[in-house]
């Protein structure tokens, strides 16, 4: 196992332990905008660990998937903040 192996794996392992605190923040969050901002976070914690597998393991196919979670999670993101500005009704 090269260094720059050994180097992202460290980095995968640490942004695993993120995703799983912002998972927490998720499912306890008090407000819905609590939820919100992890949501995004969590859909950027996905795209950040696709990408350093794709780079790791040399499978760059894997660059469409991140593409495609962007803009769903962007578009998931845009849903939430519209639906806490028009409010409950």
């Amino acid at each position: 196992m090269t260094m720059f192996q050994t180097g992202m794996a460290g980095l995968m392992l640490l942004l695993s332990l993120s995703l799983g605190i912002v998972v927490w923040r998720l499912l306890r969050g008090p407000t819905i905008p609590d939820q919100t901002v992890a949501f995004d976070m969590i859909i950027i914690h996905l795209v950040a660990l696709i990408v350093m597998y794709a780079i790791t393991t040399g499978v760059f196919i894997l660059i469409d998937v991140v593409i495609v979670i962007a803009v769903l999670g962007f578009l998931g993101t845009v849903a939430i903040a519209r639906f806490i500005e028009e409010g409950r009704n």
